[in-house]
């Protein structure tokens, strides 16, 4: 079974922080050199998160809209 949207809109964005979370407090091979905003390393691990995050909020102005016009 396939979740709704708004359930999916809510676990993809919380899922991605969490794993990222993860990776940079327990994984050993987390690249260290990644917290400086300067270094290339930064964006490649900000835009996946970015990503559906963005997402997210797209869709929860869509549906803040729809409610808004409908009541």
């Amino acid at each position: 079974l396939l979740p709704s949207l708004p359930t999916l809109t809510v676990l993809v964005p919380l899922l991605s922080l969490a794993g990222l979370f993860y990776s940079a407090s327990v994984d050993e091979t987390f690249p260290q050199g990644c917290t400086s905003a300067n270094s290339m390393c930064f964006y490649s691990l900000l835009l996946p998160v970015t990503i559906p995050v963005y997402v997210f909020f797209h869709l929860w102005t869509w549906m803040g809209i729809k409610l808004f016009r409908h009541n």
